[in-house]
Order: structure tokens, then sequence, then C-alpha cells
């Protein structure tokens, strides 16, 4: 299976559907309420996996998360196992996803931006 095809793509889709509802539905306090799995890259060879994770919250809840997930790995790919019916279950790798994050802080700058303009053209009115 090459790496940008349609099989891969639906892998990876279905996959990602998987794994938000299994970490939804995780009793681990380390993991954050605001936890969402923002992409999946599945190997063609259907090995490894990598799991995007974005976390709404401080540095500590991402690092909390993190912990919580990774001491979970074995439930969570045993749980996939059961939902997908892949050929191999993908061993697992959490990776923390920042662009969400990102954004946000974009976001902010940009209306401050705005407002600073506003204010100026205010002033000279």
């Amino acid at each position: 299976m090459r790496k940008d095809s349609a099989k891969n793509n639906r892998v990876n889709g279905e996959v990602m559907r998987s794994l938000s509802g299994i970490i939804r539905e995780l009793k681990d306090p380390r993991i954050g309420v605001m936890t969402s799995v923002t992409a999946v890259k599945v190997a063609p060879d259907l090995k490894t996996c990598k799991v995007y994770i974005s976390v709404l919250g401080s540095e500590e809840e991402c690092k909390s998360t993190l912990e919580g997930l990774n001491s979970a790995k074995g439930f969570i790919r045993r749980e996939l196992a059961l939902r997908v019916n892949l050929r191999n279950t993908p061993e697992l790798t959490f990776v923390m996803d920042d662009s969400i994050r990102y954004g946000i802080d974009m976001s902010k700058k940009i209306d401050e931006v705005i407002r600073g303009s506003h204010d100026r053209e205010e002033e000279n009115v």
C-alpha cells in the first residue's frame, strides 16, 4: 500500500475515528477532558501508527495526558484491534500536536493588532 493511496487515507480516517472514541471512554484521571485526536498516520505496512494529540490546557495537563495515554497504550491498541478489522494492529506512538494552541495564539495576536489599529484611528479623528 502506497503512502498517499486512497486505501491508506481510508485506513487513517477509520483509525482516527476509532481512537477518538477509545480515548474519550478512558477513565484515567491524567487524561485531559479537552483531548482530541488531530491526525493519524498509519504506515503503509500497518505496523506503526503516529497519533497526533491536542490538549487544550496548561503544559502540565499536556504532559500528564501524554503520560496517561502512553501507560494505556496496550489497552488502546487492543480496543483498536476489536473495532477496526486490519491485518495487523499498528504499534501506537502518541505525539503532542500544538497546532490548535498555535492557531488560538495567532488569532489572539491578530485581534490585538486590529484593536490597536482601531485605537490609533480613533486618536487621529
